[in-house]
């Protein structure tokens, strides 16, 4: 078996899951937090607790104190933490020595600040190493739990995607790779808005016939975006759009979707943050979204809505009332 060793950053649900799946392949694993607190736990406890209790570390997996200076002959780094917290981890991989080593973002979501796709950033900030993206259909618990699970891995060079793959890829988690980093991106950004749609929906009572409707919708949404940005129909058809928006628009396991649950009971986005307990991506994404459709002309009325929603600005309620009240128009448009 491939023993290649890697340092994962960020130990959420998502990170621990996936750093569960690279020890468990039998890579040497380490994983890394910003959180003292959290992460002294999962030193002394040997198990993520907090996020996937139950769960304990294999041996091949360790947590850190620190996350530099990188372990010796590491040759993989994956980056799990909340998109807004991505240029933090990126200026200390920055100001380290140079090293040869490859990067995977598995954070699903866009940087709020810089209205840049999380890769360019790493191009931006660590020129020349190489990068993939991780997205699709994926629970943390259930990954955690060692159920069937697919996802893809995209980047430029095929190869890379290749690498990650090879590391990730078992019995019963599927990778599959792809070439179009933007378009994979984008679904697994976007759909986290579409998943707060979809909760105010049937937190509102309106039905399986409306979330079906917001779905579709919601795809073309995404869609739009996605190539406008440079990304492909296809990609947004396949695990990292359409896939992964139908299970976190479904399913109550998505932070999004209680997000939007909690929008419809007329609680406020911190009081329905703070009962969430983790971080929730789509509510920064949904800011970053509509500005990068109004730079780049795009039609994104759900969008629109759920940040309306989200500011305050249109009780949920009323935000359904606006997009039911739009002119119709024919559905490819």
């Amino acid at each position: 078996m491939q023993t290649d060793s890697i340092m994962v950053a960020g130990a959420g649900s998502w990170g621990t899951a996936l750093a569960l799946v690279l020890a468990r392949n039998g890579h040497r694993t380490y994983l890394w937090d910003s959180l003292d607190t959290h992460l002294d736990k999962l030193i002394t406890e040997r198990c993520n607790n907090y996020h996937l209790p139950g769960h304990s570390f294999p041996d091949t997996l360790s947590a850190v104190p620190r996350f530099t200076p990188l372990p010796e002959g590491l040759g993989h780094i994956l980056i799990v933490v909340p998109c807004a917290g991505l240029t933090d981890v990126l200026e200390k991989l920055r100001s380290q020595p140079e090293r040869d080593y490859r990067i995977c973002l598995a954070c699903k979501g866009i940087e709020p600040k810089t209205l840049q796709l999380n890769h360019v950033l790493v191009e931006q900030y660590l020129p020349g190493v190489p990068v993939a993206v991780l997205s699709g259909p994926s629970f943390a618990r259930e990954v955690a739990e060692g159920l069937p699970t697919a996802v893809t891995i995209a980047a430029r060079e095929p190869s890379v995607a290749a690498d990650f793959s090879a590391l990730f890829h078992c019995e019963v988690f599927r990778t599959y790779t792809h070439d179009d980093i933007v378009g994979v991106q984008v679904g697994g950004a976007v759909k986290n808005v579409m998943a707060i749609a979809a909760g105010i929906s049937d937190g509102l009572g309106y039905g399986a016939n409306a979330r079906a409707a917001l779905m579709a919708r919601g795809l073309a949404e995404i869609m739009r975006l996605g190539q406008a940005l440079g990304g492909r129909v296809d990609t947004l058809m396949g695990l990292a759009g359409l896939g992964d928006l139908a299970l976190t628009c479904t399913d109550d396991q998505s932070r999004n979707r209680r997000f939007g649950l909690a929008l419809s009971q007329g609680k406020s986005p911190e009081q329905a943050m703070a009962e969430i307990g983790q971080a929730v991506e789509g509510v920064h994404t949904t800011r970053v979204v509509c500005a990068m459709a109004e730079q780049h002309a795009v039609d994104m009325p759900i969008s629109r809505q759920v940040q309306n929603v989200i500011d305050g600005k249109v009780s949920p309620h009323e935000a359904v009332h606006e997009l039911l009240a739009r002119e119709p128009k024919p559905e490819t448009g």
